[in-house]
This record gives structure tokens, sequence and C-alpha cells, in this order.
């Protein structure tokens, strides 16, 4: 199949590389000339595990095609995707502005049938108004609109794509549903399916999966920090809650707090819409007012082992707002640094993909390229990201390494009975 796919952001970016690997012709469309003349040359604007390669060798087998010509795919392709951001806008809804000036730009091109499938993440109703902006501007073209979320993990984003749970398509006739079989047959397993659905429960589906996620992550928290004030191990309840197989043992990992380019914006946007359509959302502003206070409560656990910062020397390790990502979008490491340097802290910092993110964010944050040597004399290190790297050092020598040994762990990456005996003054989250 031709296929456009209009954003070489996240989604778009993994989409569009994937979907020419199945074997279609795609061309990828965005604005920005110096990010398409670098991925022309094979070079990634972001940090995804196994993406590099398979983008290189689609351009090697000619599959995949990047262009700023947004007028020629659409008229030389079949299924166009919109995989555009919808930023959080001033109250917090989705802002799809950027979405409706793909659909003029394709009612402006329709030559032939178009199958236009929206990837990006948008409010309920918004596939509904793209049809109908599309049809008043196209001149009675032929076409059809489906919803087809994305569920893509970053760092884990080709293998979702590849071997998905569960592909959710929102379609209106046969026409469309036939295309959009067609096009995930190489992908779709009996116990991986494909369900189809109507438009607006696909758009609902999305951000729903998304709020049901950050509703549990925030729940362990807040149950951490009943088991701090009272001795319980939040391991211990986490894998006894997760035995129930009701319930799973998935996302219930207490920490720092979530962060990234989803959750924090679709627990917002979907509570804004549940607003606009006078549905209380007493739960959404539950989750996110507990998330805010578990990013904030990392500084006071750094205090109890450094009371005064001012002048102190912290190191920080991890940035990212989780593995196998260098994106930092409401990363608790911002909040927890911020924080830091504010109490007169001076920060030292490791991450293995992050750094040239954060020195777009932070002033004053001394960067290293080893973990060992970012704690080099420092009154305490904070593990704010669980980058697997971190738990198969060595103990003793980050104890001889540290002018104090004081360890905040923001991912319960260590064991505390193992740290405390080893002379560390150790806390975790909920231990």
């Amino acid at each position: 199949m031709k296929i456009a796919v209009i954003g070489t952001g996240y989604v778009g970016l993994v989409a569009g590389t994937c979907l020419a690997d199945l074997g279609n012709d795609v061309i990828c469309v965005d604005i920005d000339e110096a990010k398409i003349s670098q991925l022309k040359q094979g070079v990634v604007p972001i940090y995804e595990p196994g993406l590099p390669e398979l983008i290189k060798r689609n351009l090697h087998e000619k599959r995949l095609q990047f262009t700023t010509d947004g007028d020629e795919a659409i008229k030389g392709s079949e299924i166009i995707f919109i995989a555009v951001s919808t930023p959080m806008g001033k109250g917090h809804e989705a802002d799809v502005s950027i979405v409706e000036t793909v659909a003029r730009q394709i009612a402006k091109n329709l030559n032939s049938y178009k199958l236009i499938v929206i990837k990006s993440t948008v409010p309920v109703g918004t596939t509904s108004k793209v049809k109908e902006m599309i049809m008043e501007a196209s001149k009675n073209r032929e076409f059809d609109v489906v919803s087809n979320p994305e569920f893509l993990r970053e760092g884990e984003a080709v293998n979702d794509f590849t071997f998905p749970d569960r592909i959710i398509i929102g379609v209106e006739n046969g026409k469309a549903r036939e295309i959009m079989q067609k096009l995930y047959e190489g992908i779709s397993r009996t116990n991986h399916p494909i369900l189809f659905t109507d438009i607006k429960s696909a758009e609902i589906i999305k951000y729903a999966s998304n709020a049901m996620l950050a509703t549990r992550i925030s729940f362990m928290n807040e149950i951490a920090n009943l088991c701090e004030k009272t001795g319980a191990d939040v391991k211990e309840v986490a894998r006894g809650i997760g035995m129930d197989s009701r319930i799973g043992p998935r996302f219930l990992q207490a920490g720092a707090g979530y962060g990234g380019s989803c959750f924090p914006k679709d627990v917002k946007a979907l509570a804004q819409t549940m607003r606009q359509n006078n549905v209380q959302s007493r739960i959404l502003d539950a989750v996110e007012e507990a998330n805010e206070f578990q990013k904030n409560s990392i500084l006071p656990k750094i205090k109890r082992l450094v009371p005064s910062l001012k002048g102190k020397k912290i190191a920080v390790w991890g940035l990212a707002f989780k593995p196998k990502t260098d994106d930092m979008r409401e990363a608790p490491s911002i909040v927890i640094i911020n924080g830091l340097q504010k109490e007169g802290a001076k920060v030292q910092a490791f991450d293995p993909e992050a750094v040239k993110t954060a020195k777009k964010i932070f002033k004053g944050v001394d960067y290293f390229d080893d973990p060992y040597e970012t704690i080099k004399g420092c009154d305490a290190l904070v593990i704010v990201t669980e980058w697997n790297e971190f738990r198969d050092l060595d103990r003793k020598k980050i104890k001889e390494l540290l002018a104090k040994p004081n360890i905040v762990d923001g991912r319960n990456v260590y064991d505390p009975k193992e740290m405390k005996a080893l002379g560390f003054n150790y806390i975790g989250v909920g231990r």
C-alpha cells in the first residue's frame, strides 16, 4: 500500500518506519526541514532502541522516504496517517489545531479516494470534526476517516507496534474496515486482536487506557506513603496485590511519580473533556494531585539525610522520565533538581541518554559520562530513573566514592536491608 504519514514526531516516525518494514511504500512528512534532512541520511532525532536500524534498512530498500512536500505525499498515497502533536492547551485541553491544519491540507489535495487515519491522540469527537472539515472543503471527493490510536511505550515502541497487545480501530463503514484489516494483517494475531469499534469509543479508549495506568501508579504511591508511616514494605504489598488475577502485577511500582509525553497530558486532557461534558473528574483530579505530591516528596527525603543542602554536592542518577528514552517531558528529575538548586545544592548528574536534553532545561548542573565519576565526593546520591545499569554497580565502590554514604532511592532499585548492612543511610519509597 502507498501510505503517507504526516508528522515525524515519536508516533509518526515509529509508525511510518514499521509500516514500511511490513512492505508498504511509506512517505513521512514534516515541515521541519532540518529534521527531514537528517532523516534522509538515516540520522534519528530521538532515542528509541531498534528504530535507527529499521530506518536505515527501509531507506536502503526504498520503501521509506522523507519529505517536506505534504501536498505531493497526500496526492500519491492511498492511506494518510495524521500523526502530528496535540500539545496541552491553556485550559489543559488537547490542542488539536495542528490536526485541523493537516485536515485542511488533505482536503485541498484529494485527487482520488483516500482513507484518512487519525493516529494523533485527540479528544472524543475530533475525528468527526475532521471528517466534517474535509467534506466542506473537498468538493464531494470520496474519502473515509478512521480513528486508530497508538499505544507505544517509549523504549519499547518498535516491539509494541510489531507485537501489540491490541489494535484499536474506530470505523464507520465496511470499506474502511476492510482496508484497515488488510493493512494490519501482517501483525495481527489471534491473541493480539484487532478490535473494531465505533469512532468515539476508539478515541476514549486511548485516553482511558493511559488514565487507568496513571491511576494505578498514583494509587501505589499513596499506599507507599502509608507503608512508610507504618513500617510495611510497598514491594511486598504490590506483590500480594498483583497476585490477584483481577488486578495483575503491572504498573504497581511505587516511585518518584510518573512523567513523559502521555500520562500527564492525557490525564489532564481527559479530565477537561469530562468537565466540558458536565461529567465530574474526581478520580483523575486526585490522580494528578497525588502525582505532583509524589514528585515533590523526594526532596524532603534528601533533607532527612542532608538537613542543610546549601553548598552540598548531590549526585543524581537518571534524568529521563523512564529508562530506554531521552525524553524529559514532565520528568520527576526536573522537580527534584530544581528543588535541590533552590536549596543551594550543587548538582552532579548522569543519564545514559538524556544529558543532551537536560542541558536545554537546567543551568548550573555538572554532567558526567560515568555513574561512578558522578558521585565522587558527593554528600548524597539520588536515584531518579531506574536504568538497568544502576542495578549491578559495585555497592562498596559507591560507598567509597561518596563523601557521605547517603542514598535516596526514588525507584526502589536497591534492597534496603542490603544497603543498610553495607553501612548506607538509605531511604527508598514505601520501604
